[in-house]
């Protein structure tokens, strides 16, 4: 298989030869060998391992985002990656870096839903006046 994994500004790995996958998704972790059929997942933050066919198995650390599989091609987008050899230490940085980016972005979507209904409000007054 050919996996391609981007970032939203970059390509952070591209291979050929991978003998199988595993990422995170909602439902659990997903196999993907060479023969599977096509197919969509979204992913969870988690980690993503895959095979080459030299036999090492690689990871790296994926924040949420989405698995496409067309034919032999794997492609992989997600928000931003931490590649390591270290499984553990790759997991708090799972838990570290992507949860908090999770909680500062419901930080932002918040205040930005307060502007908006504080705009909506001043909008309707200037209209009624």
């Amino acid at each position: 298989m050919h996996l391609k994994v981007l970032l939203p500004f970059q390509v952070f790995d591209d291979r050929s030869d991978i003998k199988r996958i595993v990422v995170e998704t909602q439902e659990g972790s997903y196999g993907l060998l060479p023969q599977r059929l096509d197919c969509v997942a979204p992913l969870v933050p988690g980690i993503l391992m895959f095979e080459p066919a030299s036999g090492e198995e690689i990871y790296i650390a994926v924040d949420e985002g989405v698995l496409v599989k067309a034919g032999k091609n794997v492609l992989i987008s997600v928000r931003n990656a931490i590649g390591g050899t270290d499984l553990g230490k790759l997991r708090e940085a799972v838990e570290r870096e992507f949860v908090n980016l999770d909680e500062r972005e419901r930080n932002v979507r918040s205040v930005l839903a307060k502007l908006e209904s504080s705009f909506i409000r001043r909008f309707v007054e200037i209209k009624r006046v």
